[in-house]
C-alpha cells in the first residue's frame, strides 16, 4: 500500500509533519537525562496539543563518550508546528538547557511526510 503526501497529495490524504530533535549528550548524563525526558519534557511538549506523538529512539551506532536520542513529534499539520515554535518552545528549550547546560548538543529538522509504504 502506498499512501502519497507532500506536494503529490490529494487533498484529503491525512500526512504528518514531524518535528525531528537530535540531542547528542555525554554518556554519564544519560540515564539522568533519558528519565527526565520521558517523565517531564515529553509529556510536556505533548500536553501543548500542537502533537499527536512523540517517537523516542536512541541512536545505535553513537561513537565516542557520546550518546545520541532523536525524538520525533508528529503533527497534522505545519501551523500546529508553528503554533508550538512561537508559543511553546522558546520556554520548554530553557528548562532543557538550563538543567542540561553544558552536556549536550541538538539540532532541530522540520520533516514532512512524503509517503507510508507498507508490504502487501
Amino acid at each position: 500500500m502506498i499512501d502519497d503526501c507532500g506536494v503529490f497529495a490529494e487533498a484529503d490524504n491525512d500526512c504528518m509533519i514531524i518535528y525531528s530533535v537530535t540531542i547528542s549528550l555525554q554518556a554519564s548524563t544519560e540515564s539522568e537525562w533519558v528519565q527526565w525526558m520521558k517523565q517531564v519534557h515529553i509529556p510536556d511538549v505533548l500536553r501543548t496539543g500542537c502533537f499527536s506523538e512523540c517517537r523516542f529512539h536512541k541512536v545505535l551506532d553513537s561513537e565516542g563518550n557520546e550518546v545520541t536520542y532523536i525524538m520525533q513529534y508528529r503533527s497534522w499539520s505545519l501551523a500546529d508546528y508553528h503554533r508550538y515554535r512561537d508559543n511553546f518552545a522558546p520556554a520548554l528549550q530553557k528548562d532543557h538547557t538550563d538543567r542540561f547546560a553544558g552536556k549536550f548538543r541538538g539540532s532541530r529538522q522540520i520533516l514532512e511526510e512524503i509517503a507510508l509504504i507498507e508490504p502487501h
